[in-house]
């Protein structure tokens, strides 16, 4: 009876160091969000395939927010052209009932538009003040007033994929990243990469961290993005300051 106790006991205790000495079970999701970043970073082709294979459909990206008027444009063709013509108009924005898609900016606070000064538009600046613009359409100049306010869209999956299929492959992504970290717990996981790059408008290179936070549904899609970066460090990079 005592050797069968000991036995017991004996087995009992093996099962318990082997349980204590198993890894825990990979995080789908976490490998998921790992091969997320590094595809949007490699090339358009590939961030295309990730969107369309693994976001859910109502899945959305939510980009930073901030505090100007609230559209969009083609700024890698613009940029070239030194011609800023609006592409989208953000839905609940300062300018959702004053600009239209097509629309072109002559001037910006009395500033003009042009390869020169793209990156002295005052766009951005104190909420509730008042920029007064000049922009072209149908062929008339139309002068506008804005109220910067605070602008936050989320981009659906049909949105960003519709934007990446416009984008050039050549300019596609930073000239260097890293993959520092990815942990995670249950369906949502966080990324900490780090990139470097050089500034469209100044020629000058930056580097910055960032951290994506990804949230996945019991599919294994993903649902949300959003992520926090250092803006305000790329611009001190490059020679701007901050004040009032």
């Amino acid at each position: 009876m005592k050797s069968v106790s000991f036995g017991l006991a004996l087995v009992a205790m093996v099962l318990g160091l082997t349980a204590c000495n198993q890894q825990p079970a990979a995080n789908a999701n976490v490998e998921l969000a790992k091969a997320w970043v590094t595809a949007v970073s490699t090339s358009r082709t590939a961030a295309m395939e990730m969107v369309e294979q693994n976001m859910a459909d109502q899945g959305l990206l939510y980009r930073d927010r901030y505090v100007g008027f609230g559209f969009q444009w083609d700024n890698q063709e613009g940029l070239e052209q030194g011609r800023m013509v609006v592409t989208n108009v953000i839905a609940d924005s300062p300018v959702a009932d004053i600009l239209q898609a097509g629309d072109e900016f002559i001037s910006v606070g009395g500033v003009e538009v042009n390869a020169e000064n793209m990156g002295r538009l005052p766009f951005r600046g104190k909420p509730g003040e008042a920029v007064s613009a000049v922009v072209a359409r149908d062929g008339q100049e139309i002068a506008i007033d804005v109220s910067r306010g605070i602008v936050s869209a989320p981009t659906s999956k049909a949105e960003m994929l519709e934007w990446m299929s416009g984008a050039d492959d050549d300019d596609w992504g930073p000239e260097k990243w890293t993959l520092h970290e990815a942990v995670g717990e249950g369906n949502v996981v966080y990324v900490w990469t780090q990139a470097w790059n050089t500034d469209d408008v100044s020629g000058l290179p930056f580097e910055a961290h960032q951290v994506t936070r990804m949230t996945f549904n019991d599919e294994g899609k993903v649902t949300a993005i959003a992520n926090l970066s250092e803006d305000r460090f790329v611009l001190e990079q490059m020679g701007y300051t901050i004040s009032r």
